[in-house]
Parts: structure tokens; C-alpha cells; sequence
């Protein structure tokens, strides 16, 4: 009972046999039990939260291509339903900031709840 104690109230000096116990079973904890322990996190989609605002991520390509993945919010292309639609708007966006490109694919960017909050277009100058 006594040793329980001095582990939960730490008192044991820095350096002695138990102190490094203690912290060895701290780190341990630390550093293996997110493999085991399920906490439901996953990873946050960036997605550009003003208007006109474009992230804009570079993607390698083949040959020393120049790629690039322009995110663009859905508000800003102005109600574009159909797929060439969807095509010129982003082109609208994209060529005042990169210059001419050519759009090779696109894919939309859901939020949590299944919604279309942005397009991922992938670019080739």
C-alpha cells in the first residue's frame, strides 16, 4: 500500500529506481497506446474559408512537369452544376492567379456530413 502511494503522489527522487520506472511506464503509455486505443480522430480537410481565397498545393508530375491542385470553394464558382460548367468557372478562377493551364481532373471535396464544400483541380501549365 505504502508503494502505490509513493508512485501516485511521485514521490520518489529524480534518478532513483522507481522515479525511472515511472516515467518509463508514462512514456510507454504515451508512445504505444495510440496503436492500441481507437480515439476516432481523423484528419481535418483544409479547405479555404474566405471568399475568393484559393489554396493551392503543388503535386509532382512526370518530367519535371509543372502541377499544380488548386482548391477552390464551391461559393465561388457562381452556381456551376454541369460538368462544363464546373470546367470554365474553375478555369475562370485558376488563369488569373496561374496564368494559362490546361485542367486535366478535378474531384470535389466533401465535408463531414457528405456536402461538396470545395473542388481539388489539378492543373498542368
Amino acid at each position: 500500500m505504502k508503494l502505490l502511494r509513493s508512485y501516485f503522489f511521485w514521490t520518489y527522487e529524480r534518478g532513483s529506481f522507481h522515479y525511472d520506472i515511472m516515467v518509463t511506464l508514462i512514456l510507454l503509455f504515451l508512445f504505444v497506446s495510440p496503436r492500441f486505443i481507437d480515439f476516432k480522430e481523423k484528419p481535418v480537410k483544409i479547405v479555404p474559408l474566405q471568399h475568393s481565397e484559393v489554396l493551392v498545393k503543388v503535386q509532382q508530375g512526370p518530367e519535371n512537369e509543372a502541377r499544380f491542385v488548386y482548391e477552390i470553394r464551391v461559393d465561388d464558382l457562381h452556381g456551376a452544376k454541369t460538368d462544363p460548367e464546373i470546367k470554365a468557372a474553375i478555369l475562370n478562377v485558376v488563369e488569373p492567379i496561374g496564368g494559362e493551364v490546361t485542367l486535366q481532373k478535378y474531384t470535389p471535396v466533401l465535408d463531414t456530413k457528405g456536402h461538396i464544400v470545395a473542388y481539388d483541380a489539378t492543373v498542368i501549365r
